[in-house]
């Protein structure tokens, strides 16, 4: 190539023309994927390519096909939460996997406070992106009340109340919590209370709801305490609270690994021995379950296949497919020592 200013010159479409012996038009239309280009001039285009070193315009591509090929992964959660939860990592990394495969790129959206809500708003509205992957999604979500306005393919991983998109990944929360606090008054339990969290979405008050339904006329609404996310913090904190008003409690279900972790915490602090003392299970199958001492009982939910399947809705509704209205994944109970 020659130099302008002692500077190499970009290859252009005429010179890959040239050199592939095809017209510009034929290159223009082999650049925006049409498969019907004839498989020799594709060849003669890609090894003219690679000779004159051409890279195509891909923002002047995207104008014209009204395309960025980016897809939002939005979190609304605490940034300190993205951070400490494997969960949302694993349903981050499943999603980055499919729209990789895909040849889509992943940009990555915190909503940790109203401040963060108008930018990540301003964002969308600017055509940054051709469609959104929402995780933890709160009722009446304000983001999500966004994506709904601007029409914006998407996904929820969940099912949040009073959200309208047509397409969700979710797991059985209630079934899987019914099951796991199931088996954990099998093993002789009596007083059985649950550090629920995250009650203002739809996998925290499922969880409640699934744990309620395995105490039937056992329930007791003392034995549940109420704490805001999904972290060993609030585990913590959760289980500091049952015990000072339930201090012959001998089980709990812990809404996730995290919680779980931080309520085990708590009863070692206090002089509890698990699961000697009190028995104690969580939710999610994550890091924190085989962190735990001794090993945690749990539900094992597929995280990186929720993000999988979430970004595969996207790509279909991208290529005009009808999104199903609800895809449902299974989970099993992963049962170790701690109860």
């Amino acid at each position: 190539m020659s130099t302008t200013s002692g500077r190499p010159r970009r290859a252009t479409v005429h010179d890959v023309a040239v050199v592939a012996g095809v017209s510009r038009g034929t290159i223009s239309r082999y650049v925006n994927g049409d498969p019907y280009v004839s498989a020799s001039a594709r060849e003669a285009i890609e090894a003219a390519i690679a000779e004159v070193g051409y890279v195509p315009n891909t923002a002047a591509r995207h104008l014209v096909m009204q395309r960025t090929e980016s897809v939002a992964f939005i979190v609304h959660e605490p940034h300190s939460l993205f951070v400490e939860d494997p969960n949302i990592g694993g349903i981050l990394l499943g999603a980055n996997a499919a729209l990789s495969e895909a040849d889509h790129q992943m940009a990555v959206l915190i909503v940790d406070s109203e401040r963060d809500t108008d930018r990540v708003a301003r964002y969308l509205s600017g055509g940054s992106v051709d469609g959104a992957i929402i995780v933890s999604a709160r009722a009446n979500d304000p983001v999500a009340r966004v994506v709904d306005k601007l029409k914006l393919p998407a996904a929820f991983v969940g099912h949040p109340p009073g959200a309208s998109s047509s397409a969700f990944v979710v797991i059985d929360n209630r079934g899987s919590a019914r099951a796991i606090t199931s088996r954990l008054l099998e093993t002789g339990r009596r007083r059985v209370g649950m550090i629920a969290a995250a009650l203002d979405r739809d996998s925290g008050s499922d969880r409640l709801a699934g744990f309620t339904d395995a105490l039937g006329d056992r329930f007791d609404p003392g034995l549940i305490e109420p704490v805001p996310l999904y972290s060993y913090s609030a585990g913590r904190d959760g289980m500091t609270a049952l015990l000072e008003r339930a201090p012959d409690i001998d089980g709990v279900f812990a809404a996730s690994d995290a919680v779980a972790a931080g309520a085990m915490e708590a009863l070692r602090a206090a002089g509890r021995r698990v699961p000697i003392d009190v028995g104690v299970v969580g939710f999610d199958d994550s890091a924190w379950a085989r962190r735990t001492l001794p090993a945690l009982s749990t539900v094992r939910q597929p995280a990186e296949g929720l993000g999988r399947e979430a970004a595969a809705l996207v790509l279909a509704q991208l290529r005009g497919d009808a999104a199903p209205g609800e895809t449902l994944l299974d989970c099993e109970i992963v049962w170790r020592e701690s109860a």
